[in-house]
C-alpha cells in the first residue's frame, strides 16, 4: 500500500478479528502440544505481524467489545439475539489476545455499553477531523457508513487470516454494494441484517434496496414519495413496516460520540516488549512467529561495537596484559563440532566492556594474512595462542562468564587447559529466572533481554548437505560473529545478574547451579563404558523375538502387512477385524491421516490379542532401535566409551535431562530394562559399579512439607509407607494387604502427590471413577494434612503465579491464568508436584556437588559416570567401595534435615544392573 505524507492511524476490531481467525480453522483447529485450540490466537497474531510488518503504523489502537449489553441491545431487546454464543475455546483465548497486543506496545481499548464499531467510528472521526489517514481494519459491513477519502477499510479476506488485504475508499464502497458511503445506513435499514438480527423489511433483499436507493435517495424521500412505487406488494410491505426500517437504521448507525479517556495522539505505537511477546509465543508453539519476530526488531548493533582482530604475536602479548589486569570477561570459543572431544578451536573472543570485543583467529581458510602470527604453521598456531592465555584462563581469581561455559570447558581441557573462575553462564542465568522458557540460546536470551537480533549461525555455515565448518568461514565474517556473541554475553550479564538478586534467586544460582556446571563436566568427560558383546548378543535375541513376534501378529491379522504403517495397521483393526465393536466403540477413532493407532487406543482394544502383541512388538522394537543398536554407535573412538550430555537447562522442575543419548528413560524394572543396564560396565580389572538411590524421596518430600503426623510416623518408625497406606484407604490390617492392594496403595501415593484426580487414578488402576473417588477421599480422611497441603500450594500459586522449591526455585506457571479449565487443573497439577519434584531436584545437585568435592580431596579414583532420576551411579576400583560408600550415604542423606529420615540405598555389583538390585 503506498503511503501517504498524512500521519496515519490504523483501528483495529480487535473481537472480530479473532473470531474470524477462530472460524478460519474451525475445521482443522490449531493446537499446541498439551491439546489447547489456538486458532484465534495464531490467525489474530498472523494479521498483526502482517499490519506491523507491511503498514509499520506509527498511530495504532486495537478494540475489544465488552460482554456487557450495549444501548443497542436496551433499544431493541432482540438485537443480536439469533447469534450463536461465542465458544469456549476461543473465549479462553481472548486474555491472551489482548496480552499480545499490548506486548507490542498497542494501546487496548474498551468500554461498556458500546460495541467496538462505535468506538471504531468515534476515533476515526476525530483523527479525520484531525487530518490523519484513517485505516479501519475489519471485516464488518457496517464500517462502510465511516468511509470517507480520509478514512478506509483496510478489509482481511480468508477468515481474517491476514493473507490477503483489499482497502474499500468511497469508489469502492459504491461497486461493492451501489451506494455511496452516506446512503449505506438507508440501504442496511431497508435489507436488514440477519446476523445481527435487525429486522429492516421484511422481504426487501439487496438488489430492491439498491433499487430503492437509487430512486429516491434516502429512508425519509423514500416513505414521502411511497405512492410513486408502481410495485403494490412491494408498497405494501414499505409501508406497514416504516418503524422497522427506521429502528433498523438507528440500529445500525454507529456512534461517533463515545465518551473515551484517550486522545488520538496518546495512541501512538509504544515501544514493544520483546521478552513477553516471546514468552507468548513460546507458550502458544508459534514457533513460526518466533522466527519472525526478529524483523521487528530495530536495534542493530554491529554498527555500534568496536571489534578487534588479533593479527599478530605482539597484539596477543598486549591483549593477554589486557586480560590479566581484569577482574572478569565474557569468553567465547569457536569450534568445529558440537562434541568437545572432537572439536578443533577455530578461534577465541573476548569482551570486558559493553560495545568491545576482541577476536583470536586460531584456525582460518587458506587465504589469510602473512603477519606473524598467521604465519605459524597451523599445529603450532594453538600453541602459541594457549601459551599466552592459559595462565589467564587458569586464574581463579580473574572470573569468566560464558554461555553454556561447559561446552567451553571441556574443549579446553581437552587442549590441557583448567578454565578456573568459572563466574557466570547466561544460559543457566536466564533458565533459573524463568525454568518454563523454551529456548535459552544465545540468540533467544538476546532477543528477550537485549531487543536485538543476532547474526544467525546459519548464515555463516549454512545448513543441510551444503553445511560448512566454521574453519572454512572467512575471517571478517567469523570474527564479526565470535565478538558479537562475547559482547552479547558481556551485555546479558549486566542485565541477569541484578534479576538474580532481585528475585531472591542468587543463592540457587551460585551455591548449585553454577558449582554444578563443573562436575557434569567431568561426569560427561568420564562417560560410561559399555559391553558391546552383550548387546550385540542381546540384539540378535531380540531380533528374533521380533520375528516371532511379527509371525504371530500376521496370524491374529490373517495376512502380511506393514506393522510400522499406522495406514495398514488401521485397516487391519477397524475394517477387517473391527475390534472396535468388541469394547462397544461406534466408530473408531482417527486422526488427519488415518485411524489412530496410537499406545491408548491399543491399550483400550487389549481384549482381542492383536493389540497386546502390537504392543509388545512395538516396546520392543523401540528398546532396540533406541539403547541396544544405537548406543554402541555413540561410543567414542577416542575414549572407547559413550559420552552423554547432562543437561541443567531443559526441565522446569529442575531436575537434570541427558542428551545424545538420553539415558533416562531406559526402563527400571522390566527384564529388557535390566539386559540393558547390564551391559554398563566398569572399563577396567578389579573395579564395580556402586549405585547409590534416594529411597522414596518424593513420598518423603510430601510428608515434610505436608507435615502429616501419619506419614511422618511412618518413616521414622521404618514401616512399608505404600503397605501403611492400604490398610489406611482399605480399611485392614497388615497381614490382608496382598499384592496387588499394595500396588493400588503405591499408585494413590504417587497419583495424590501428582495431583492426579479420579479420572487419571481411574485410568491408572483400572476401575470406575466413583471408586477412584472413594479411594482419593478415604485417604484424605487418612492424612488430612496432604490434603491442606495440596489446597494450600494450589492457593498460593493462584495468587503468586509460581510455587517454590525448598531451596527457593522457582517455577512460574501462567497455566493458572488461563480460561481453558484443561489448561488451569493442569496447571494447579504442576503447582502440586513441582515443590516436591524441584526440591528432590536440588537434593541430588546438591549431593552431588559434595561427592565431587569428597571425592577430589581425599584423592579417590572413583568416577561419577551417571545421574539418573533419583540415582547416582560411580565407577569405582573395588579397594575404594567402602569409603565411596560411606561419603556417598553422608552426602546425600545430609543435605538437608526434614521431618522424615533421609534414606539412600546402595548397591555394588559386576554392571549397572546388579548394583542397582
Amino acid at each position: 500500500m503506498a503511503i501517504s505524507d498524512k500521519k496515519r492511524l490504523f483501528l483495529l476490531d480487535g473481537t472480530a478479528i479473532a473470531y474470524r481467525s477462530y472460524f478460519a480453522f474451525i475445521r482443522t483447529p490449531l493446537r499446541n502440544s498439551k491439546g489447547i485450540n489456538t486458532s484465534g490466537a495464531f490467525g489474530f497474531s498472523n494479521t498483526l505481524l502482517k499490519i506491523l510488518r507491511d503498514e509499520n503504523p506509527e498511530y495504532i489502537a486495537c478494540i475489544f467489545d465488552t460482554s456487557a449489553p450495549t444501548f443497542r441491545h436496551k433499544q431493541y431487546k432482540e438485537y443480536k439475539a439469533t447469534r450463536e454464543k461465542m465458544p469456549d475455546e476461543l473465549l479462553s483465548q481472548l486474555p491472551t489476545i489482548r496480552q499480545i497486543v499490548e506486548a507490542f506496545g498497542i494501546p487496548v481499548i474498551e468500554k461498556e455499553g458500546f460495541e467496538a464499531d462505535d468506538i471504531m467510528a468515534t476515533l476515526a472521526k476525530k483523527a479525520e477531523a484531525q487530518g490523519f489517514e484513517v485505516f479501519l481494519v475489519t471485516m464488518d459491513k457496517d464500517m462502510a457508513q465511516m468511509v470517507s477519502d480520509q478514512v478506509r477499510i483496510y478489509s482481511l479476506s480468508r477468515g481474517g487470516s491476514g493473507s490477503e488485504i483489499e482497502i474499500f475508499g468511497p469508489e469502492e464502497i459504491k461497486n461493492k454494494w451501489g451506494v455511496s458511503p452516506k446512503q449505506i445506513l438507508d440501504l442496511f435499514a431497508l435489507m436488514g441484517d440477519s446476523s445481527d438480527n435487525i429486522p429492516g423489511i421484511p422481504g426487501i433483499g439487496p438488489k430492491t434496496a439498491q433499487e430503492l436507493i437509487h430512486q429516491f435517495g434516502s429512508l425519509e424521500n423514500l416513505y414521502s414519495k411511497v405512492e410513486e412505487i408502481p410495485r403494490e406488494s412491494l408498497k405494501e410491505k414499505i409501508r406497514i413496516n416504516r418503524e422497522s426500517a427506521f429502528l433498523s437504521r438507528e440500529l445500525v448507525a454507529l456512534r461517533t460520540d463515545v465518551p473515551l479517556p484517550i486522545s488520538i495522539s496518546e495512541l501512538s505505537k509504544k515501544p514493544m516488549d520483546t521478552g513477553k511477546i516471546i514468552q507468548l509465543f513460546q507458550e502458544l508453539e508459534f514457533n513460526r512467529f518466533l522466527q519472525e519476530l526478529p524483523s521487528f526488531v530495530t536495534e542493530t548493533p554491529g554498527s555500534r561495537r568496536n571489534d578487534r582482530i588479533v593479527q599478530s604475536e605482539e597484539e596477543l602479548k598486549e591483549l593477554t596484559q589486557t586480560l590479566s589486569s581484569l577482574p572478569m570477561f565474557a569468553i567465547d570459543l569457536e569450534t568445529t563440532s558440537l562434541s568437545f572431544l572432537s572439536a578443533e578451536i577455530v578461534g577465541f573472543s573476548f569482551s570486558w566492556k559493553e560495545g568491545e570485543a576482541v577476536y583470536i583467529p586460531v584456525l582460518l581458510p587458506e587465504t589469510h594474512f602473512s603477519d606473524d602470527l598467521f604465519s605459524t604453521p597451523k599445529g603450532t598456531r594453538l600453541e602459541l595462542v594457549l601459551h599466552y592465555l592459559k595462565p589467564i584462563l587458569e586464574n581463579p581469581r580473574i572470573r569468566k562468564c560464558g554461555q553454556n561455559i561447559k561446552y567451553d570447558l571441556l574443549v579446553l581441557r581437552q587442549h590441557g587447559v583448567e578454565l578456573q573462575g568459572i563466574d557466570f553462564d547466561t544460559m543457566i542465568a536466564a533458565y533459573v529466572l524463568n525454568p518454563g522458557a523454551r529456548h535459552f540460546n544465545l540468540d533467544a536470551l538476546a532477543l528477550e533481554y537485549l531487543n536485538f537480533q543476532k547474526i544467525p549461525t546459519k548464515s555463516l555455515i549454512g545448513s543441510g548437505s551444503k553445511q560448512r565448518s566454521m574453519a572454512e568461514v572467512e575471517l571478517e565474517k567469523i570474527a564479526e560473529y565470535a565478538c558479537e556473541d562475547a559482547e552479547t554475553v558481556y551485555r546479558l550479564r549486566a542485565v541477569l545478574e541484578p534479576k538474580l538478586k532481585e528475585t531472591g534467586m542468587e543463592s540457587l544460582f551460585r551455591e548449585i547451579e553454577m558449582p554444578l556446571v563443573k562436575v557434569l563436566a567431568k561426569m560427561e568427560e568420564n562417560g560410561v563404558y559399555l559391553d558391546t558383546s552383550l548387546f550385540s548378543k542381546l540384539s540378535k535375541e531380540m531380533e528374533k523375538e521380533l520375528d516371532q513376534l511379527r509371525k504371530e501378529i500376521y496370524a491374529l491379522a490373517g495376512e502380511e502387512f506393514n506393522i510400522n504403517s499406522t495406514q495398514e495397521l488401521g485397516k487391519i483393526l477397524f475394517e477387517k477385524l473391527k475390534i472396535h465393536e468388541l469394547v462397544g466403540w461406534k466408530k473408531p477413532k482417527k486422526t488427519k491421516t488415518g485411524y489412530a493407532t496410537d499406545v491408548s487406543v491399543l491399550e483400550s482394544l487389549s481384549v482381542h490379542p492383536l493389540p497386546k502383541k502390537l504392543l509388545d512388538y512395538r516396546q520392543l522394537a523401540k528398546l532396540k532401535s533406541t539403547y541396544v543398536d544405537a548406543l554402541p554407535e555413540l561410543i567414542h573412538p577416542k575414549t572407547g566409551r559413550l559420552h552423554a550430555s547432562f543437561n541443567q537447562t531443559v526441565a522446569a522442575t529442575g531436575r537434570l535431562s541427558s542428551s545424545n543419548p538420553n539415558l533416562q528413560n531406559i526402563p527400571i524394572r522390566t527384564e529388557l530394562g535390566k539386559e540393558i543396564r547390564k551391559a554398563f560396565i566398569p572399563e577396567k580389572e578389579g573395579w564395580v559399579i556402586l549405585s547409590a538411590d534416594y529411597n522414596q524421596i518424593e513420598l518423603r518430600l510430601m510428608a515434610h512439607l505436608a507435615q502429616d503426623q501419619t506419614l511422618i510416623e511412618s518413616y521414622h518408625r521404618g514401616e512399608d509407607v505404600h503397605l501403611r497406606t492400604a490398610c489406611e484407604v482399605f480399611g485392614i490390617a497388615p497381614e490382608q494387604v496382598t499384592d496387588e492392594l499394595r500396588r493400588q496403595a503405591k499408585t494413590i501415593n504417587f497419583g495424590i502427590m501428582y495431583g492426579m484426580g479420579p479420572y487419571g487414578l481411574a485410568q491408572r488402576l483400572g476401575i470406575s471413577q466413583e471408586e477412584a473417588q472413594r479411594f482419593i477421599t478415604a485417604y484424605f480422611a487418612r492424612y488430612p494434612k496432604v490434603n491442606e497441603y495440596i489446597f494450600n500450594t494450589i492457593a498460593f500459586a493462584h495468587k503468586h503465579g509460581y510455587v517454590t522449591t525448598l531451596f527457593g526455585r522457582k517455577r512460574f506457571i501462567p497455566e493458572l491464568r488461563s480460561e481453558n479449565r484443561t489448561l488451569r487443573e493442569f496447571g494447579e497439577r504442576m503447582a502440586i508436584n513441582t515443590p516436591i519434584q524441584g526440591t528432590a531436584a536440588d537434593l541430588i545437585k546438591i549431593a552431588m556437588i559434595r561427592i565431587s568435592d569428597a571425592i577430589e580431596k581425599s584423592g579417590l579414583e572413583s568416577k561419577m559416570i551417571l545421574q539418573i532420576h533419583d540415582e547416582l551411579v560411580f565407577e569405582v576400583p573395588k579397594r575404594e567401595v567402602k569409603m565411596l560408600s560411606e561419603i556417598v550415604k553422608k552426602e546425600m542423606e545430609e543435605v538437608i534435615a526434614l521431618s522424615v529420615p533421609i534414606k539412600v540405598d546402595i548397591g555394588v555389583g559386576a554392571n549397572w544392573c546388579e548394583a542397582h538390585e
